[in-house]
């Protein structure tokens, strides 16, 4: 499997994003060298996909596969359907259940057969998970150091509201399907399409 082993930090500075929207606290000190150059069209066009399949850890390929997705999906733009599919991801809810400090520890901890879809454990990160889902952590993973560590780090941390957590039980639900505006990832997915439609 192809790994994106480049320092979050930073790939975050060249593709100007906070490192919060990674799940990271730490800031660098160093600021984007970009403000020289005048950026074309298409390399803000790319930028915003580099930025899209970053954010959720997703490679060319299966980034492409949810494009021609999301264009085949009956209702809404092609952009916010894509938004949509990557939000759906298994470990991306993990992540904003608040079960993981950032997507790759939630992608390690699905790996890791530590999650339980509907009672089923799944070990596929890309799983699309559907509205009413029960989503939660094994029995016998609950109680385990790490977990305890994750969910002392992600106390603070805000659910969206197309989700429902019990983190007492280290359990969720997939309420609705989110809308674009329940995404808070600053990607113009607009430019996404545009690009491919090239």
């Amino acid at each position: 499997m192809a790994r994106d082993m480049t320092p979050v930090l930073k790939r975050c500075r060249v593709l100007g994003l906070e490192p919060g929207f990674m799940g990271i606290d730490k800031k660098s000190n160093r600021s984007a060298g970009n403000g020289r150059r005048k950026i074309s069209e298409y390399g803000e066009q790319l930028r915003e996909k580099q930025k899209a399949k970053f954010i959720y850890g997703v490679t060319e390929k299966p980034f492409r596969n949810y494009y021609v997705k999301a264009q085949k999906l009956k209702y809404g733009t092609t952009g916010e359907n894509l938004m949509i599919l990557l939000e759906e991801r298994l470990d991306n809810i993990i992540f904003r259940l608040g079960f993981a400090r950032t997507r790759k520890e939630a992608r390690q901890i699905v790996d890791h057969k530590m999650v339980l879809v509907n009672g089923k454990r799944v070990n596929i990160p890309s799983y699309c998970v559907s509205v009413g889902d029960k989503i939660e952590i094994a029995e016998k993973k609950k109680n385990i150091q790490r977990m305890k560590d994750v969910l002392e780090a992600t106390n603070g941390r805000l659910v969206p509201s197309w989700l429902d957590v019990d983190r007492d039980n280290l359990t969720g639900t997939v309420k609705e399907v989110p809308t674009r505006d329940q995404i808070d990832v600053p990607v113009n997915e607009v430019q996404i399409v545009e690009l491919y439609s090239k």
